[in-house]
C-alpha cells in the first residue's frame, strides 16, 4: 500500500492510533473510560474546607538516556508522576489527578505503552487519576528510539491546613527522609562520569553496589506521599523541601523565612551509589551537595518539643529517617551550611 504524504513526512497517523489503543486498554483498570477526547474532566468533590488547588509541571531529565541505553521504559512513568506528588506534597497537597505528555521522533507503540504503564502505576500508587495525555510524533526533532515526558499534577490542601514554612524559626530540627537514588537530579553529571569517563556501559558491575550500574541509574523516583500524610494529619510539619536540582544547599532554602539558615550535621548512611560517583568523578564537597540529593529526597521542619511524636509516626509508617540538622538564625551568606 502507498504510503500518504503525511506518512512520508515521517508521521504515521496509525502507530498513533495503535499507541492509543495500547493505553486505552490499561486506563480502563483505574476507572478511566474514555480517552482521545480534548479534555479530562474531574468531578471535584466539596470534601475540603476553603480548598486551595496546588499544581506543578516537570520533567524526568537526561535519566531518560538511561531508559535509552537499557531498553527499560516502564520505570521512568513512575519517576515522572512520583516527582510531582512530592512538589505538591511540600505544601501539605493531596494529589488528584495528573496529565501526561510524550513526544518522539517516531511513534513505537510498545515503548510507549510501557511509559504509560509506569505512569498508571504511579498514578495508583499514590490514589491519583491519570485524567488525560498527549502523544506526539515530531520526525526530525528528536534523534530515533528518543523521546521526552513531561507531566503536570493538580492536588488540594484545606486553605488553614498549607504548610507554607512561615512558622519556621530558630532551635527548630530537620529531618530527612532517605531516597532510593538519585531521583531525577544529577544524571548529566553522571553520566559524564560512568560513561565519558570511566568508559562503563549500563551492564557494568560496581563493587558494592547491588545491581549493573544501568539498574542503578533507574532506580525510581520515590514518593514520600504515605509517611508525610501521617505527620500532616498529625498536624506536626512546619515546613518541607523535596530535594531535587540545586540539591539540599539550594532546596531547603526554598522554605525558610528571611529570618532563618540552617545548619545541617552529615548523620545519615551516605548510599554506595553517591560514594562512587564522588570519589570517580571527583567531585567537590560544594558540588556533590548541589547536584546530588546525597541520599536524602525530602527534608522534614519541626518544632523540637514534637520530635518524640514525629519519631513515632515514622516508625509505625515504616519509614527509615534521620535526624540532620538545625534551624539557625539568618546572619547573611549561605542559608545553608554543612557541618
Amino acid at each position: 500500500m502507498k504510503k500518504s504524504a503525511y506518512e512520508q513526512a515521517g508521521v504515521s497517523i496509525d502507530r498513533g492510533n495503535q499507541a492509543v489503543e495500547r493505553i486505552r486498554s490499561m486506563v480502563q483498570r483505574i476507572g478511566v473510560q474514555e480517552i482521545g477526547k480534548f479534555g479530562g474532566f474531574f468531578p471535584l468533590k466539596n470534601d475540603v474546607k476553603k480548598p486551595v488547588l496546588v499544581s506543578s509541571a516537570d520533567g524526568v531529565g537526561t535519566k531518560l538516556k538511561i531508559a535509552f541505553l537499557t531498553g527499560v521504559h516502564d520505570t521512568v512513568g513512575r519517576d515522572l508522576v512520583n516527582h510531582c506528588v512530592n512538589d505538591i506534597l511540600v505544601y501539605g497537597a493531596r494529589p488528584l489527578f495528573f496529565l501526561d505528555y510524550l513526544a518522539s521522533g517516531k511513534v513505537d507503540p510498545k515503548t510507549v505503552a510501557a511509559v504509560v504503564s509506569g505512569v498508571l502505576d504511579g498514578c495508583l500508587d499514590n490514589d491519583m487519576i491519570l485524567l488525560g495525555g498527549e502523544t506526539a510524533e515530531m520526525p526530525g526533532f528528536y534523534q530515533e528510539g528518543e523521546y521526552d515526558i513531561a507531566g503536570f499534577i493538580v492536588g488540594i490542601v484545606a486553605k488553614d491546613k498549607v504548610v507554607d514554612g512561615k512558622s519556621i524559626a530558630k532551635g527548630d530540627l530537620l529531618v530527612g527522609l532517605p531516597s532510593s537514588g538519585l531521583h531525577t537530579n544529577g544524571y548529566s553529571l553522571a553520566r559524564h562520569i560512568v560513561f565519558e569517563k570511566l568508559k562503563m556501559n549500563v551492564r557494568s558491575r560496581v563493587s558494592g553496589l547491588d545491581g549493573t550500574i544501568g539498574e542503578e541509574l533507574l532506580r525510581v523516583h520515590r514518593s514520600y506521599l504515605q509517611p508525610v500524610n501521617a505527620l500532616l494529619a498529625a498536624g506536626l510539619l512546619k515546613g518541607m523541601a523535596h530535594i531535587t536540582g540545586g540539591g539540599l544547599l539550594e532546596n531547603i532554602p526554598r522554605i525558610l523565612p528571611e529570618t532563618a539558615s540552617v545548619v545541617l550535621e552529615k548523620t545519615w548512611p551516605l548510599p554506595p551509589l553517591f560514594s562512587f560517583l564522588i570519589q570517580a568523578g571527583g567531585v567537590s564537597e560544594q558540588e556533590r551537595y548541589r547536584v546530588f540529593n546525597m541520599g536524602i529526597g525530602m527534608v522534614l521542619v519541626i518544632d523540637p518539643k514534637h520530635l518524640s511524636r514525629v519519631e513515632t509516626v515514622l516508625k509505625k509508617a515504616h519509614e527509615e529517617f534521620y535526624l540532620i540538622g538545625q534551624v539557625t538564625d539568618n546572619k547573611g551568606g549561605a542559608r545553608v551550611r554543612i557541618k
